[in-house]
């Protein structure tokens, strides 16, 4: 189910925040799933194109819980082809556009292992991702595939060469040929290796909030390895955004929610999402391909702030796609 043809469109990272008061450890299995049907549905309505289901498990431990079952493994970290089902997935129809995103193997690893540099121990959980992706692409609940990888480029722990990391990477894209599969990066320094991978299709970068790491990702390569650029253009870090107004303001917006809300939202407003995605868009033309904002939102002090910030990102996305007609 690609949507390259489509030209480009709008997904979210995935994490969002909790209905006041409420815990996941209180919620039924039933229970979570409702919520997680409910916000895919804020998702959709605030214009999200492909929405990511709403990552509210810890991103490490939804996956290494099972993957570390010894009821549940083939072997030590590879996890058995019928047991690599996401939960949240359940909460999701057949045939709906959603993006799956899978923590990714070198992600994996460092929680588990740290600085050690163990091949093979990483190309069974590359083995496991894989068939996490390759379950929901079989349930056909899967139009966009993401491999989250935030620590690479990052993590001084990794030390890993970059041979060993594409091939890890392209264990476990396996399963995504011929469909959309994102990268999901916090540093650009391994967009290259990342592009290079056949199983990736689109590189993912946070340039909203660092918009210098375009300057660092080289179409060439994009055009070189046939794939394209996920820019981000609405920023998600709330905390420092809100640090930067409290200095300028001189005053402490989190103590008064509402004016916090106001700020952030002449901050991020449609018409500078909007200007973001003309400046990728001049630099990429044909190689970006999607777009939404930098990273997750769980750390937002509301659904209803979440759900804004994702309704001026479509906006900005619709106006661009008004007036910039794909090729």
């Amino acid at each position: 189910m690609s949507r390259i043809s489509e030209g480009i469109f709008f997904d979210d990272i995935g994490s969002f925040p909790l209905p006041k008061g409420v815990r996941v450890t209180d919620l039924s299995r039933d229970g979570y799933l409702d919520l997680v049907r409910d916000v895919l549905a804020q998702k959709r309505r605030a214009g999200v194109q492909i929405p990511t289901y709403p990552q509210f498990r810890d991103m490490i431990r939804m996956f290494m819980d099972e993957i570390e079952d010894p009821d549940k493994a083939e072997s030590p970290y590879l996890i058995k082809r019928e047991n690599a089902k996401i939960m949240e997935l359940d909460a999701v129809s057949a045939g709906q556009d959603v993006r799956v995103c899978v923590t990714g193997p070198v992600e994996l690893y460092v929680s588990v292992f740290g600085a050690t540099c163990y091949t093979d121990i990483l190309n069974y959980l590359a083995e496991s991702v894989a068939r996490f992706l390759a379950e929901a692409r079989a349930e056909k609940k899967m139009s966009v595939a993401s491999l989250d990888e935030p620590s690479l480029g990052l993590n001084s722990n990794i030390i890993f060469s970059d041979d060993e990391i594409q091939q890890a990477l392209q264990i476990a894209s396996a399963p995504c040929q011929g469909m959309d599969c994102e990268v999901h990066l916090h540093s650009p320094l391994y967009a290259e290796v990342s592009a290079r991978v056949p199983g990736i299709s689109i590189v993912g970068i946070e340039s909203a909030s660092h918009p210098d790491y375009l300057q660092l990702i080289d179409k060439r390569v994009l055009e070189e390895t046939d794939s394209f650029l996920r820019a981000g253009i609405a920023r998600t870090d709330i905390l420092s955004i809100s640090a930067g107004l409290n200095e300028m303001l001189g005053t402490n917006l989190w103590d008064d929610i509402p004016r916090l809300e106001l700020e952030i939202f002449k901050a991020e407003s449609p018409e500078i999402m909007r200007k973001r995605l003309d400046r990728a868009y001049l630099q990429f033309g044909d190689r970006l391909r999607a777009t939404g904002p930098d990273c997750g939102l769980g750390s937002w002090p509301s659904q209803e702030m979440a759900s804004r910030l994702l309704a001026n990102c479509a906006a900005a996305v619709r106006s661009f796609q008004e007036d910039v007609r794909p090729t």
